[in-house]
Protein backbone atom coordinates (compact mmCIF):
# COMPACT_ATOMS: atom_id res chain seq x y z
CA UNK A 1 0.00 0.00 0.00
CA UNK A 2 1.17 3.20 -1.23
CA UNK A 3 1.71 5.59 1.80
CA UNK A 4 1.93 9.55 1.39
CA UNK A 5 4.78 10.12 3.95
CA UNK A 6 6.84 12.15 1.78
CA UNK A 7 7.02 16.18 0.80
CA UNK A 8 7.04 15.44 -2.72
CA UNK A 9 3.95 12.95 -2.20
CA UNK A 10 1.81 15.71 -0.76
CA UNK A 11 2.30 18.08 -2.66
CA UNK A 12 1.58 15.66 -5.83
CA UNK A 13 -1.58 14.36 -3.72
CA UNK A 14 -2.51 18.61 -3.28
CA UNK A 15 -2.11 19.47 -7.25
CA UNK A 16 -4.20 16.12 -8.16
CA UNK A 17 -6.91 17.04 -5.98
CA UNK A 18 -6.84 20.97 -7.19
CA UNK A 19 -7.10 19.35 -10.70
CA UNK A 20 -9.88 17.58 -9.75
CA UNK A 21 -11.32 20.42 -8.29
CA UNK A 22 -11.01 22.27 -11.28
CA UNK A 23 -12.16 19.77 -13.63
CA UNK A 24 -15.12 19.77 -11.61
CA UNK A 25 -15.89 23.34 -11.49
CA UNK A 26 -15.22 23.61 -15.08
CA UNK A 27 -18.12 21.01 -15.77
CA UNK A 28 -20.70 22.81 -13.20
CA UNK A 29 -19.95 26.39 -15.49
CA UNK A 30 -20.84 24.81 -18.78
CA UNK A 31 -23.44 23.10 -17.06
CA UNK A 32 -24.92 26.03 -15.96
CA UNK A 33 -24.50 27.86 -19.31
CA UNK A 34 -26.61 25.37 -20.77
CA UNK A 35 -23.01 23.91 -23.08
CA UNK A 36 -23.38 19.97 -23.48
CA UNK A 37 -20.92 18.08 -21.22
CA UNK A 38 -18.63 16.93 -24.39
CA UNK A 39 -17.84 20.48 -24.82
CA UNK A 40 -16.45 20.56 -20.97
CA UNK A 41 -14.06 17.62 -21.99
CA UNK A 42 -12.53 19.72 -24.43
CA UNK A 43 -12.20 22.64 -22.43
CA UNK A 44 -10.18 21.11 -19.99
CA UNK A 45 -7.17 20.34 -22.66
CA UNK A 46 -3.90 21.94 -22.49
CA UNK A 47 -5.30 23.98 -18.93
CA UNK A 48 -2.42 25.17 -16.83
CA UNK A 49 -4.67 24.74 -13.31
CA UNK A 50 -1.83 27.52 -11.68
CA UNK A 51 -2.80 30.01 -13.74
CA UNK A 52 -6.47 31.15 -12.13
CA UNK A 53 -7.56 31.85 -8.72
CA UNK A 54 -9.41 29.15 -6.56
CA UNK A 55 -12.85 29.78 -4.94
CA UNK A 56 -11.52 31.30 -1.60
CA UNK A 57 -9.12 33.74 -0.27
CA UNK A 58 -5.79 33.22 -0.37
CA UNK A 59 -3.87 35.80 1.36
CA UNK A 60 -2.41 38.97 -0.53
CA UNK A 61 -3.56 37.62 -3.97
CA UNK A 62 -7.01 38.16 -3.02
CA UNK A 63 -6.16 41.90 -1.35
CA UNK A 64 -4.55 41.99 -5.12
CA UNK A 65 -8.04 41.31 -6.73
CA UNK A 66 -10.01 43.43 -4.35
CA UNK A 67 -7.32 46.32 -5.65
CA UNK A 68 -8.29 44.87 -9.85
CA UNK A 69 -11.91 45.27 -8.71
CA UNK A 70 -11.47 48.99 -7.92
CA UNK A 71 -9.40 49.21 -10.93
CA UNK A 72 -6.71 50.61 -9.49
CA UNK A 73 -3.38 48.87 -8.16
CA UNK A 74 -2.00 47.75 -5.50
CA UNK A 75 1.60 47.92 -3.80
CA UNK A 76 1.43 44.97 -2.40
CA UNK A 77 5.45 43.14 -3.22
CA UNK A 78 4.64 39.58 -1.84
CA UNK A 79 3.28 38.22 -5.50
CA UNK A 80 2.92 34.60 -6.15
CA UNK A 81 5.58 34.33 -8.58
CA UNK A 82 4.58 33.11 -11.94
CA UNK A 83 5.23 29.64 -13.44
CA UNK A 84 7.89 29.07 -15.23
CA UNK A 85 7.78 29.76 -19.54
CA UNK A 86 9.75 29.60 -22.46
CA UNK A 87 11.85 33.02 -22.20
CA UNK A 88 11.11 35.32 -25.43
CA UNK A 89 13.70 37.87 -26.39
CA UNK A 90 10.63 40.69 -26.91
CA UNK A 91 12.72 43.29 -28.15
CA UNK A 92 14.63 40.90 -30.87
CA UNK A 93 10.90 39.75 -32.06
CA UNK A 94 9.54 43.35 -32.09
CA UNK A 95 12.20 44.15 -33.86
CA UNK A 96 11.28 41.87 -36.75
CA UNK A 97 7.58 43.27 -37.08
CA UNK A 98 6.41 45.48 -40.13
CA UNK A 99 4.83 48.72 -39.59
CA UNK A 100 1.88 49.04 -42.29
CA UNK A 101 0.59 51.89 -40.41
CA UNK A 102 1.27 55.59 -40.53
CA UNK A 103 0.39 57.45 -38.05
CA UNK A 104 -1.35 60.97 -38.70
CA UNK A 105 -0.14 63.42 -36.49
CA UNK A 106 -2.13 66.48 -37.52
CA UNK A 107 -5.54 64.77 -36.48
CA UNK A 108 -7.63 65.54 -35.11
CA UNK A 109 -7.39 69.30 -35.16
CA UNK A 110 -5.62 71.08 -31.96
CA UNK A 111 -8.93 72.97 -30.99
CA UNK A 112 -10.69 69.25 -30.17
CA UNK A 113 -9.91 69.33 -26.33
CA UNK A 114 -10.49 66.06 -24.48
CA UNK A 115 -10.40 64.47 -21.03
CA UNK A 116 -9.12 60.54 -21.03
CA UNK A 117 -10.51 58.86 -24.36
CA UNK A 118 -11.80 55.62 -23.07
CA UNK A 119 -14.19 54.18 -26.24
CA UNK A 120 -13.99 54.96 -30.37
CA UNK A 121 -16.25 53.70 -32.22
CA UNK A 122 -17.78 54.58 -35.71
CA UNK A 123 -21.63 55.79 -36.74
CA UNK A 124 -23.58 54.74 -39.51
CA UNK A 125 -22.34 57.60 -41.59
CA UNK A 126 -18.51 56.89 -41.23
CA UNK A 127 -17.80 59.29 -38.62
CA UNK A 128 -15.31 58.43 -35.72
CA UNK A 129 -17.48 58.64 -32.54
CA UNK A 130 -15.33 58.98 -29.12
CA UNK A 131 -16.53 58.78 -25.24
CA UNK A 132 -14.09 60.64 -23.33
CA UNK A 133 -14.41 61.37 -19.07
CA UNK A 134 -13.63 65.51 -19.94
CA UNK A 135 -12.22 66.45 -16.43
CA UNK A 136 -13.04 63.04 -14.89
CA UNK A 137 -10.03 60.67 -13.19
CA UNK A 138 -10.19 57.42 -12.03
CA UNK A 139 -8.28 56.97 -8.81
CA UNK A 140 -7.80 54.76 -5.85
CA UNK A 141 -10.40 56.91 -3.83
CA UNK A 142 -13.62 56.63 -6.71
CA UNK A 143 -14.60 53.47 -5.30
CA UNK A 144 -14.58 52.01 -1.87
CA UNK A 145 -13.74 48.17 -1.36
CA UNK A 146 -17.58 47.10 -2.12
CA UNK A 147 -16.99 48.70 -5.68
CA UNK A 148 -19.44 51.86 -4.49
CA UNK A 149 -18.49 54.84 -6.51
CA UNK A 150 -17.61 57.64 -3.94
CA UNK A 151 -17.83 60.89 -5.55
CA UNK A 152 -21.16 61.94 -6.48
CA UNK A 153 -21.51 64.82 -4.97
CA UNK A 154 -19.61 65.86 -8.35
CA UNK A 155 -22.66 65.68 -10.11
CA UNK A 156 -22.83 64.25 -13.63
CA UNK A 157 -20.30 65.43 -15.87
CA UNK A 158 -20.97 69.11 -16.98
CA UNK A 159 -19.62 68.99 -21.06
CA UNK A 160 -20.68 66.79 -23.44
CA UNK A 161 -19.23 63.47 -23.08
CA UNK A 162 -19.87 61.91 -27.15
CA UNK A 163 -18.12 63.47 -30.06
CA UNK A 164 -18.65 62.79 -33.72
CA UNK A 165 -15.50 63.51 -35.65
CA UNK A 166 -15.33 63.87 -39.44
CA UNK A 167 -12.94 60.92 -40.63
CA UNK A 168 -10.71 62.98 -42.55
CA UNK A 169 -10.36 66.65 -40.68
CA UNK A 170 -11.21 65.04 -37.11
CA UNK A 171 -13.25 68.45 -36.89
CA UNK A 172 -16.37 67.87 -34.42
CA UNK A 173 -19.47 67.41 -36.22
CA UNK A 174 -21.93 67.03 -33.37
CA UNK A 175 -21.52 66.10 -29.39
CA UNK A 176 -24.13 65.01 -26.65
CA UNK A 177 -23.85 63.17 -23.47
CA UNK A 178 -23.22 66.54 -20.93
CA UNK A 179 -25.00 66.40 -17.24
CA UNK A 180 -25.88 62.63 -17.72
CA UNK A 181 -22.69 60.45 -16.96
CA UNK A 182 -20.09 60.22 -14.22
CA UNK A 183 -17.40 57.68 -15.44
CA UNK A 184 -17.98 56.62 -18.94
CA UNK A 185 -16.20 53.38 -20.05
CA UNK A 186 -17.61 51.75 -23.39
CA UNK A 187 -19.42 52.76 -26.33
CA UNK A 188 -20.28 51.16 -29.54
CA UNK A 189 -22.60 51.93 -32.43
CA UNK A 190 -25.26 49.43 -33.65
CA UNK A 191 -26.29 48.52 -37.42
CA UNK A 192 -29.30 51.41 -36.70
CA UNK A 193 -27.00 53.78 -35.55
CA UNK A 194 -28.37 53.81 -31.94
CA UNK A 195 -25.37 54.35 -29.53
CA UNK A 196 -24.91 51.75 -26.50
CA UNK A 197 -22.46 53.14 -23.55
CA UNK A 198 -21.43 51.93 -19.93
CA UNK A 199 -20.83 54.05 -16.86
CA UNK A 200 -18.85 52.33 -14.56
CA UNK A 201 -19.69 54.64 -11.34
CA UNK A 202 -23.99 54.49 -12.16
CA UNK A 203 -23.06 50.50 -12.99
CA UNK A 204 -25.08 50.86 -15.96
CA UNK A 205 -25.86 49.94 -19.66
CA UNK A 206 -27.97 52.84 -21.76
CA UNK A 207 -29.00 52.53 -24.99
CA UNK A 208 -29.38 56.23 -26.95
CA UNK A 209 -31.24 56.83 -30.05
CA UNK A 210 -29.05 58.00 -32.92
CA UNK A 211 -26.30 60.86 -32.51
CA UNK A 212 -28.13 61.11 -28.69
CA UNK A 213 -31.03 62.63 -30.38
CA UNK A 214 -33.61 64.08 -26.87
CA UNK A 215 -30.64 63.56 -24.46
CA UNK A 216 -32.60 60.31 -22.82
CA UNK A 217 -32.06 56.34 -23.43
CA UNK A 218 -34.29 54.09 -25.32
CA UNK A 219 -33.11 51.70 -22.76
CA UNK A 220 -31.56 51.08 -19.25
CA UNK A 221 -30.24 48.42 -17.90
CA UNK A 222 -28.53 47.98 -14.14
CA UNK A 223 -29.48 50.09 -11.01
CA UNK A 224 -27.79 54.02 -10.60
CA UNK A 225 -24.66 53.38 -8.02
CA UNK A 226 -25.73 50.01 -6.63
CA UNK A 227 -23.39 47.41 -7.90
CA UNK A 228 -24.89 43.50 -7.96
CA UNK A 229 -24.90 40.20 -9.44
CA UNK A 230 -28.47 39.41 -10.74
CA UNK A 231 -30.13 42.07 -12.54
CA UNK A 232 -27.41 44.67 -11.42
CA UNK A 233 -23.83 45.22 -13.07
CA UNK A 234 -20.74 45.75 -11.13
CA UNK A 235 -18.66 48.04 -13.26
CA UNK A 236 -19.82 46.92 -16.82
CA UNK A 237 -17.18 47.76 -19.69
CA UNK A 238 -18.29 46.96 -23.16
CA UNK A 239 -21.56 46.22 -25.43
CA UNK A 240 -21.74 44.67 -28.68
CA UNK A 241 -24.64 44.23 -30.60
CA UNK A 242 -25.62 41.37 -33.16
CA UNK A 243 -27.79 42.39 -36.87
CA UNK A 244 -31.32 41.05 -35.19
CA UNK A 245 -30.90 43.54 -32.38
CA UNK A 246 -29.86 40.87 -29.70
CA UNK A 247 -26.79 42.45 -27.97
CA UNK A 248 -24.01 41.08 -25.35
CA UNK A 249 -22.68 43.04 -22.43
CA UNK A 250 -19.43 42.65 -20.46
CA UNK A 251 -20.05 43.46 -16.76
CA UNK A 252 -16.18 43.00 -16.26
CA UNK A 253 -14.67 44.38 -13.38
CA UNK A 254 -16.55 42.79 -10.27
CA UNK A 255 -18.61 40.14 -11.70
CA UNK A 256 -16.17 39.17 -14.62
CA UNK A 257 -18.81 37.59 -17.25
CA UNK A 258 -20.89 38.17 -20.29
CA UNK A 259 -24.62 38.36 -20.75
CA UNK A 260 -26.34 38.09 -23.53
CA UNK A 261 -30.04 39.82 -23.87
CA UNK A 262 -32.77 39.96 -26.38
CA UNK A 263 -33.13 43.50 -28.51
CA UNK A 264 -35.83 43.79 -25.66
CA UNK A 265 -33.47 43.70 -22.92
CA UNK A 266 -34.63 40.54 -21.52
CA UNK A 267 -31.86 38.13 -20.63
CA UNK A 268 -30.82 34.83 -22.67
CA UNK A 269 -27.09 33.50 -21.94
CA UNK A 270 -24.62 34.51 -18.83
CA UNK A 271 -21.28 33.13 -18.61
CA UNK A 272 -17.68 33.53 -17.43
CA UNK A 273 -16.14 33.41 -14.28
CA UNK A 274 -13.49 35.24 -12.70
CA UNK A 275 -9.95 33.65 -12.74
CA UNK A 276 -7.80 36.74 -12.13
CA UNK A 277 -4.53 35.51 -10.51
CA UNK A 278 -2.26 38.70 -11.24
CA UNK A 279 -0.68 37.76 -14.15
CA UNK A 280 -0.91 35.94 -17.56
CA UNK A 281 0.26 32.60 -19.09
CA UNK A 282 0.36 31.56 -22.83
CA UNK A 283 -2.80 29.36 -22.39
CA UNK A 284 -5.54 30.26 -20.07
CA UNK A 285 -8.69 27.82 -19.18
CA UNK A 286 -11.91 28.99 -21.65
CA UNK A 287 -14.29 31.05 -20.58
CA UNK A 288 -12.92 32.09 -17.49
CA UNK A 289 -12.16 36.04 -17.20
CA UNK A 290 -9.76 38.37 -15.60
CA UNK A 291 -11.71 41.35 -16.47
CA UNK A 292 -13.36 41.16 -19.59
CA UNK A 293 -12.68 44.36 -21.19
CA UNK A 294 -14.05 45.08 -24.16
CA UNK A 295 -15.96 43.08 -27.33
CA UNK A 296 -16.12 42.80 -30.73
CA UNK A 297 -18.24 40.69 -33.67
CA UNK A 298 -16.61 38.40 -36.08
CA UNK A 299 -19.41 38.34 -38.51
CA UNK A 300 -18.63 35.46 -40.71
CA UNK A 301 -18.00 33.17 -38.35
CA UNK A 302 -20.64 34.25 -35.63
CA UNK A 303 -18.07 34.75 -33.32
CA UNK A 304 -18.24 37.32 -30.19
CA UNK A 305 -14.80 37.89 -28.95
CA UNK A 306 -13.48 39.42 -25.72
CA UNK A 307 -11.02 41.35 -24.66
CA UNK A 308 -9.76 39.17 -21.80
CA UNK A 309 -7.49 42.29 -20.16
CA UNK A 310 -5.54 40.48 -17.18
CA UNK A 311 -5.25 37.08 -18.85
CA UNK A 312 -3.02 39.33 -21.84
CA UNK A 313 -5.91 37.31 -24.44
CA UNK A 314 -8.60 37.34 -27.11
CA UNK A 315 -11.27 34.45 -25.97
CA UNK A 316 -13.67 34.14 -28.89
CA UNK A 317 -17.26 32.16 -28.96
CA UNK A 318 -20.06 31.68 -30.94
CA UNK A 319 -22.45 34.25 -30.52
CA UNK A 320 -25.58 32.24 -30.60
CA UNK A 321 -24.65 29.88 -27.33
CA UNK A 322 -21.80 31.48 -25.69
CA UNK A 323 -19.53 28.04 -25.95
CA UNK A 324 -15.97 28.33 -26.34
CA UNK A 325 -14.55 28.53 -29.95
CA UNK A 326 -10.86 29.92 -29.65
CA UNK A 327 -8.18 32.41 -27.95
CA UNK A 328 -5.74 34.59 -28.83
CA UNK A 329 -2.44 35.59 -27.24
CA UNK A 330 1.32 36.03 -28.33
CA UNK A 331 3.86 36.48 -26.04
CA UNK A 332 5.21 39.99 -27.68
CA UNK A 333 1.54 41.59 -25.99
CA UNK A 334 2.47 40.32 -22.80
CA UNK A 335 -0.14 40.29 -19.76
CA UNK A 336 -2.55 42.97 -20.05
CA UNK A 337 -4.38 43.13 -23.80
CA UNK A 338 -6.61 45.60 -23.34
CA UNK A 339 -9.28 46.19 -26.81
CA UNK A 340 -9.33 44.22 -29.76
CA UNK A 341 -11.49 45.48 -32.59
CA UNK A 342 -12.01 42.94 -35.76
CA UNK A 343 -11.93 43.45 -39.53
CA UNK A 344 -12.34 41.11 -42.35
CA UNK A 345 -9.53 42.02 -44.84
CA UNK A 346 -7.06 39.79 -45.48
CA UNK A 347 -8.74 36.90 -44.56
CA UNK A 348 -10.28 38.48 -41.43
CA UNK A 349 -7.54 40.13 -38.56
CA UNK A 350 -7.68 41.48 -35.13
CA UNK A 351 -6.25 44.61 -34.24
CA UNK A 352 -5.22 44.73 -30.88
CA UNK A 353 -3.94 47.13 -27.73
CA UNK A 354 -2.03 46.09 -24.95
CA UNK A 355 -1.12 48.02 -22.00
CA UNK A 356 0.98 49.12 -19.38
CA UNK A 357 2.13 46.60 -16.69
CA UNK A 358 3.33 49.47 -14.35
CA UNK A 359 -0.17 50.85 -14.53
CA UNK A 360 -1.11 48.47 -11.42
CA UNK A 361 1.84 49.65 -9.36
CA UNK A 362 3.96 47.01 -9.22
CA UNK A 363 7.11 46.88 -11.01
CA UNK A 364 7.19 45.11 -14.48
CA UNK A 365 8.46 41.61 -14.61
CA UNK A 366 9.15 41.47 -18.48
CA UNK A 367 9.91 43.71 -21.16
CA UNK A 368 6.40 44.03 -23.24
CA UNK A 369 6.25 47.08 -25.24
CA UNK A 370 2.83 49.17 -25.29
CA UNK A 371 1.91 49.07 -29.13
CA UNK A 372 -0.80 48.37 -31.27
CA UNK A 373 -0.37 44.52 -33.29
CA UNK A 374 -2.48 43.46 -36.38
CA UNK A 375 -3.31 39.33 -36.03
CA UNK A 376 -3.96 37.10 -38.46
CA UNK A 377 -7.02 34.94 -36.74
CA UNK A 378 -6.38 32.44 -39.49
CA UNK A 379 -3.04 31.63 -38.16
CA UNK A 380 -2.79 33.26 -35.00
CA UNK A 381 0.21 35.01 -35.70
CA UNK A 382 1.14 38.60 -35.42
CA UNK A 383 1.62 40.51 -38.65
CA UNK A 384 2.32 44.36 -38.07
CA UNK A 385 2.65 46.45 -35.29
CA UNK A 386 2.03 50.43 -34.79
CA UNK A 387 2.10 53.04 -32.77
CA UNK A 388 2.34 57.03 -32.46
CA UNK A 389 5.37 57.95 -34.71
CA UNK A 390 6.30 54.75 -34.37
CA UNK A 391 6.27 54.81 -30.86
CA UNK A 392 4.95 52.82 -27.90
CA UNK A 393 1.77 54.45 -26.31
CA UNK A 394 1.47 55.00 -22.85
CA UNK A 395 -1.70 54.36 -21.66
CA UNK A 396 -4.06 53.08 -25.03
CA UNK A 397 -7.91 51.65 -23.81
CA UNK A 398 -9.91 51.14 -26.69
CA UNK A 399 -9.96 50.36 -30.58
CA UNK A 400 -11.32 50.81 -34.03
CA UNK A 401 -10.81 49.92 -37.30
CA UNK A 402 -12.69 50.34 -40.59
CA UNK A 403 -14.12 47.41 -42.34
CA UNK A 404 -11.90 47.70 -45.48
CA UNK A 405 -8.80 47.53 -42.45
CA UNK A 406 -7.25 51.22 -44.07
CA UNK A 407 -7.99 53.12 -41.38
CA UNK A 408 -7.03 52.39 -37.39
CA UNK A 409 -8.47 54.88 -34.00
CA UNK A 410 -6.80 54.59 -30.93
CA UNK A 411 -8.33 55.54 -27.75
CA UNK A 412 -6.00 56.69 -25.08
CA UNK A 413 -6.18 57.52 -21.04
CA UNK A 414 -3.06 59.66 -20.97
CA UNK A 415 -2.46 61.78 -22.84
CA UNK A 416 -5.68 62.43 -23.14
CA UNK A 417 -6.32 61.96 -26.88
CA UNK A 418 -7.74 59.79 -29.79
CA UNK A 419 -5.01 58.63 -32.33
CA UNK A 420 -5.46 57.97 -36.58
CA UNK A 421 -3.17 55.54 -38.47
CA UNK A 422 -3.85 54.81 -41.82
CA UNK A 423 -2.62 51.59 -44.10
CA UNK A 424 0.96 52.42 -45.70
CA UNK A 425 -1.29 51.50 -49.35
CA UNK A 426 -3.56 54.73 -48.95
CA UNK A 427 -0.63 57.23 -46.96
CA UNK A 428 1.37 56.62 -50.36
CA UNK A 429 -1.69 57.75 -52.69
CA UNK A 430 -3.06 60.46 -50.30
CA UNK A 431 0.99 61.75 -50.63
CA UNK A 432 1.30 61.57 -53.83
CA UNK A 433 -1.56 63.89 -55.07
CA UNK A 434 -1.05 65.56 -52.26
CA UNK A 435 0.47 69.21 -54.50
CA UNK A 436 -2.89 68.57 -56.54
CA UNK A 437 -4.84 68.82 -53.64
CA UNK A 438 -4.13 71.68 -51.88
CA UNK A 439 -3.11 73.71 -55.12
CA UNK A 440 -6.88 73.28 -55.87
CA UNK A 441 -7.89 74.54 -52.61
CA UNK A 442 -5.81 77.71 -52.28
CA UNK A 443 -8.86 79.25 -52.61
CA UNK A 444 -10.19 78.03 -49.14
CA UNK A 445 -7.24 78.83 -46.90
CA UNK A 446 -8.39 76.82 -43.77
CA UNK A 447 -8.91 73.43 -45.73
CA UNK A 448 -5.43 74.41 -47.67
CA UNK A 449 -3.78 74.87 -44.22
CA UNK A 450 -4.94 71.52 -42.78
CA UNK A 451 -3.97 69.68 -45.74
CA UNK A 452 -0.52 70.86 -45.99
CA UNK A 453 -0.63 69.68 -42.47
CA UNK A 454 -1.51 66.36 -42.53
CA UNK A 455 0.75 65.65 -45.70
CA UNK A 456 3.68 66.65 -43.99
CA UNK A 457 2.95 64.55 -40.97
CA UNK A 458 2.36 61.65 -43.48
CA UNK A 459 5.85 62.52 -45.72
CA UNK A 460 7.35 62.82 -42.10
CA UNK A 461 6.48 59.51 -40.95
CA UNK A 462 6.78 57.67 -43.82
CA UNK A 463 10.27 58.94 -45.53
CA UNK A 464 12.45 56.31 -43.87
CA UNK A 465 9.52 53.63 -45.15
CA UNK A 466 8.20 53.84 -47.95
CA UNK A 467 8.75 55.45 -51.63
CA UNK A 468 6.55 58.18 -51.72
CA UNK A 469 8.92 60.63 -49.74
CA UNK A 470 11.35 60.44 -52.33
CA UNK A 471 8.66 60.29 -55.22
CA UNK A 472 7.98 63.52 -53.30
CA UNK A 473 11.27 64.86 -53.35
CA UNK A 474 11.83 64.15 -56.85
CA UNK A 475 8.97 65.89 -58.15
CA UNK A 476 9.95 69.65 -55.73
CA UNK A 477 13.95 69.17 -57.53
CA UNK A 478 12.64 69.07 -61.27
CA UNK A 479 10.00 72.17 -60.03
CA UNK A 480 13.18 74.17 -58.20
CA UNK A 481 15.09 73.05 -61.66
CA UNK A 482 12.56 74.40 -64.21
CA UNK A 483 12.47 77.95 -61.85
CA UNK A 484 16.03 78.11 -61.82
CA UNK A 485 16.79 77.62 -65.80
CA UNK A 486 13.86 80.19 -66.37
CA UNK A 487 15.88 82.64 -63.75
CA UNK A 488 18.94 82.07 -65.43
CA UNK A 489 17.42 82.44 -68.83
CA UNK A 490 15.91 86.42 -67.47
CA UNK A 491 19.53 86.80 -66.22
CA UNK A 492 21.43 85.86 -69.68
CA UNK A 493 18.93 87.98 -71.64
CA UNK A 494 19.41 91.26 -69.56
CA UNK A 495 23.26 90.52 -69.73
CA UNK A 496 22.42 90.02 -73.69
CA UNK A 497 20.84 93.40 -73.60
CA UNK A 498 23.44 95.41 -72.09
CA UNK A 499 25.98 93.80 -74.13
CA UNK A 500 27.92 92.58 -71.32
CA UNK A 501 27.60 88.78 -72.32
CA UNK A 502 31.68 87.56 -72.10
CA UNK A 503 30.97 85.34 -75.58
CA UNK A 504 28.32 88.00 -77.19
CA UNK A 505 28.28 91.49 -79.62
CA UNK A 506 26.98 94.81 -79.38
CA UNK A 507 25.87 94.07 -83.60
CA UNK A 508 24.47 91.04 -82.94
CA UNK A 509 22.59 91.65 -80.15
CA UNK A 510 20.97 94.26 -82.19
CA UNK A 511 20.51 92.19 -84.89
CA UNK A 512 18.66 89.23 -83.28
CA UNK A 513 16.26 92.18 -81.23
CA UNK A 514 15.85 93.06 -84.98
CA UNK A 515 14.79 89.53 -86.33
CA UNK A 516 11.01 88.96 -87.53
CA UNK A 517 9.06 85.70 -86.20
CA UNK A 518 8.53 84.47 -82.62
CA UNK A 519 11.70 84.22 -80.60
CA UNK A 520 12.37 83.65 -77.21
CA UNK A 521 14.12 87.12 -76.84
CA UNK A 522 10.93 88.94 -77.76
CA UNK A 523 9.24 87.61 -74.48
CA UNK A 524 12.27 89.14 -72.95
CA UNK A 525 12.03 92.31 -74.28
CA UNK A 526 10.75 95.51 -72.98
CA UNK A 527 8.64 95.92 -75.75
CA UNK A 528 7.06 92.51 -74.47
CA UNK A 529 5.84 92.00 -71.26
CA UNK A 530 6.87 95.13 -70.03
CA UNK A 531 6.69 94.76 -66.05
CA UNK A 532 8.48 91.49 -65.96
CA UNK A 533 12.09 92.19 -64.31
CA UNK A 534 13.89 90.53 -62.25
CA UNK A 535 13.15 91.34 -58.47
CA UNK A 536 9.41 89.85 -59.45
CA UNK A 537 10.63 87.01 -60.67
CA UNK A 538 12.85 85.93 -58.15
CA UNK A 539 9.81 86.80 -55.21
CA UNK A 540 8.13 84.22 -56.90
CA UNK A 541 10.64 81.95 -57.64
CA UNK A 542 11.37 82.09 -53.63
CA UNK A 543 7.66 81.89 -52.38
CA UNK A 544 7.23 78.81 -54.77
CA UNK A 545 10.45 77.00 -53.19
CA UNK A 546 9.34 77.46 -49.95
CA UNK A 547 5.80 76.11 -50.45
CA UNK A 548 7.15 72.87 -52.52
CA UNK A 549 9.76 72.39 -49.52
CA UNK A 550 6.33 71.54 -47.04
CA UNK A 551 5.84 68.23 -49.00
CA UNK A 552 10.06 66.81 -48.93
Amino acid sequence: MTRFNKKNDILSYNNCARSCYNYLALIGVLLCCGCPLTASIAVTENVDNQRYLQNGPIGSNNDRLHQMLKGVGAAEPNWPQRAKQEVTDVKTEMAKLNTTYVYQNAWPANNVKLGAVTAVSFDKAGNVVIFHRVDRIWSQTTFNNSNVYQERNMGPIRENTVLGLEPESGKVLYSWGKNFFYMPHGLSIDPEDNVWVTDVALHQVFKFPPRGAGGKPLLTLGSAFHPGIRKKFCKPTAVAVLNNGDFFVADGYCNARIIKYSKQGEQILVWGQNSFAGFSYDVAPPNFFAIPHALTLVPELELLCAADRENGRVQCFYSNNGTFHSQYHNPLIGDRLFSMAYTPAAGGELVIVNGPTAELGVAPTDSNEVYGFVMSMRNKQLISKFGPNNLPFENPHDVAVTEDGNCIYVAELNPMRIHKFVHKSIAKTMSLSAVKIISSAQSEPAIATNMSETVNSIDQTQTAHHPSGKAIMVASMMLLFAGSTFALALIMARRRKRGCLPFGTHNRRHAWEKTEGFKLGGLLDRNGFEKLDQNASDEEQEQETTSLSQYA
